[in-house]
């Protein structure tokens, strides 16, 4: 019987930093009642993450690319009204130029303490937000296949959502710090190899029949099998502050897969190649984003991202049509051509120091830049 091609259903996943709009500085104990305001609203679609001063959102489980933009766009708007009261702003952001993490509280929440006590001093830095892009895919053998295969493409999604150039007040000279501080967990990075969804469940077990994890949410890769529904879900993203640019990452993932499924339906897969060469792809990715230079192995050279955004886009043409997302995607030359987030919070900060300003006001720049582009950038091209 022959197996029936997955749905390619869509779920994004953002979450924010909460800004106080005076001192442009996280807030470290929001008012009580805003998380009870936001699920009145938005119900399960929004959540506290492990500091007070995040939030979390997520999109219904979405047919298209379509849906899901009309989606995300109605909860970055629904939070942003409801915080502006208390004085508050959110930033879509994986870092805020120069909170301190060590001024951060936690929520009081079991699951959290529970990762506190287990983690300590690594989790407590993880003032961090990134976007995480469920795709529906019912067969969980075909989800595994199609991770092994992904995993080549990691480092140019990644290059295209950037936007965590500061940490801490310090300029850290990348394009995404986030994965630096991220990557301090245990069981991060790149998921192993698996030749079947069978023996990825006995590793799983390996570690849940001892007591070290309780399942597969522990498990932090880049991209991963969901363990709570039937997708493929990539993490490595950092949150985009142009929808837009969240969009584009969340098609171009589409279609990679719709793609290399469409190979393997034809009895073809894409080149192997060994984590320590994706690793160093990832690394560039980290540093220069979508501004700089991929490694292409067939070529056995750097090639301009710009270039290879073209071929990505011929690469899935035939995709894009049977998702109907070509003009999300195609903005990734955009994204190519002007930079991500981290490149404009960059311009920002340089500009202001060019101008005179001090580095205190330079980062309130780059905040109300912030600000303004995650609340007023809320237009998806379609």
């Amino acid at each position: 019987m022959a197996i029936a091609r997955p749905a390619f259903t869509v779920g994004i996943e953002e979450e924010y930093l909460l800004v106080d709009r005076e001192s442009r500085n996280l807030v470290a104990d929001p008012a009580p009642g805003l998380m009870n305001e936001l699920e009145e609203l938005l119900g399960h679609q929004v959540s506290p993450e492990f500091l007070r001063s995040q939030v979390e959102v997520g999109t219904k489980v979405c047919d298209n690319l379509n849906e899901a933009a009309v989606d995300l766009e109605m909860l970055r708007r629904t939070v942003s009204e409801t915080v502006r009261p208390h004085g508050y702003a959110i930033i879509a952001s994986s870092t805020h130029p120069f909170g301190i993490w060590r001024e951060q509280l936690t929520t009081p929440k079991e699951r959290y303490e529970g990762l506190a006590r287990d983690l300590q001093a690594v989790l407590r830095r993880l003032v961090i937000c990134g976007m995480h892009v469920h795709v529906g895919i019912e067969d969980p053998d075909i989800r595994i296949d199609l991770m092994n295969q992904v995993t080549y493409f990691i480092p140019h999604l990644y290059a295209l959502s950037t936007s965590s150039p500061f940490w801490a007040g310090e300029n850290t000279g990348m394009k995404s710090y986030r994965k630096s501080v991220f990557k301090a967990l245990p069981r991060t990075g790149l998921p192993p190899e698996f030749s079947s969804y069978g023996e990825y469940e006995r590793h799983v077990d390996a570690l849940v029949v001892p007591g070290v994890i309780e399942d597969g949410t522990k498990l932090w890769w880049d991209v991963r099998p969901s363990a709570r529904y039937p997708t493929l879900e990539l993490r490595i993203a950092d949150v985009c502050t142009d929808i837009n640019d969240a969009l584009t990452i969340a098609g171009l993932y589409m279609a990679l897969l719709s793609m290399l499924y469409r190979r393997r339906r034809e009895n073809q897969k894409w080149r192997h190649y060994h984590s320590l060469l994706i690793d160093e792809n990832i690394w560039r990715a980290q540093r220069y984003g979508a501004s700089g230079s991929l490694i292409d192995f067939g070529r056995g050279e750097l090639v301009p991202f710009a270039d290879l955004v073209e071929e990505l886009l011929e690469l899935v043409s035939a995709d894009l049509d049977e998702l109907d997302c070509r003009s999300f995607v195609e903005h990734a030359r955009t994204i190519a051509d002007r930079g991500t987030s981290a490149d404009r919070q960059l311009a920002v900060y340089d500009e202001a120091i060019d101008a005179g300003a001090s580095v205190d006001e330079a980062f309130r720049d780059v905040v109300d830049m912030l600000i303004g582009l995650t609340e007023t950038g809320l237009t998806p091209v379609r």
